[in-house]
C-alpha cells in the first residue's frame, strides 16, 4: 500500500529526499506523514501533511525538513536539509483516514510502509 524509497548514507550538513507512493484504496487515505526509529529508541512522529496541504512538523524536523505532497500521484515527500547524526534512523511513510491536525499518532495509523534507512555520518 506504501512504498518508501530515498534513504542513504549523507554526511552531516547534507541533504535526502524521501519519497513514499501510495497505492491501492488511496481515495481512502487523508492523512501521510513519516515517523522514525532510531537504534535502541521508540517510533517517533517527524512530519505530516493532510490531503489539502496543512503541515505539522516534530521540533527536531521544524526549519530543516519540508513535507509535501501530490494528490494526483499519490505520493509524499519529505525534503531533509542540514542533515545530522542524531537523524540516523529508519524512516516510515505512514498514512490515515483520520482528518485529524497536528501530529501523527503511530496507534492511529491505518497504513504503514516499509522503512528506509538514512544514516548521517559526523
Amino acid at each position: 500500500q506504501l512504498q518508501a524509497s530515498g534513504g542513504g548514507l549523507v554526511q552531516a550538513g547534507g541533504s535526502l529526499r524521501l519519497s513514499c507512493v501510495a497505492s491501492g484504496s488511496t481515495y481512502l487515505i487523508f492523512r501521510m506523514g513519516w515517523f522514525r526509529q532510531a537504534p535502541g529508541k521508540e517510533r517517533e512522529f517527524v512530519a505530516a501533511i493532510r490531503r489539502r496541504g496543512d503541515t505539522a512538523y516534530a521540533d527536531p524536523a521544524k526549519g530543516r525538513f519540508t513535507i509535501s505532497r501530490d494528490n494526483a500521484k499519490n505520493t509524499v515527500w519529505l525534503q531533509m536539509n542540514s542533515l545530522k547524526p542524531e537523524d540516523t534512523a529508519v524512516y516510515y511513510c505512514a498514512a490515515e483516514r483520520s482528518v485529524a491536525y497536528g501530529p501523527l499518532l503511530s496507534s492511529n495509523m491505518d497504513y504503514w510502509g516499509k522503512g528506509t534507512l538514512v544514516t548521517v555520518s559526523s
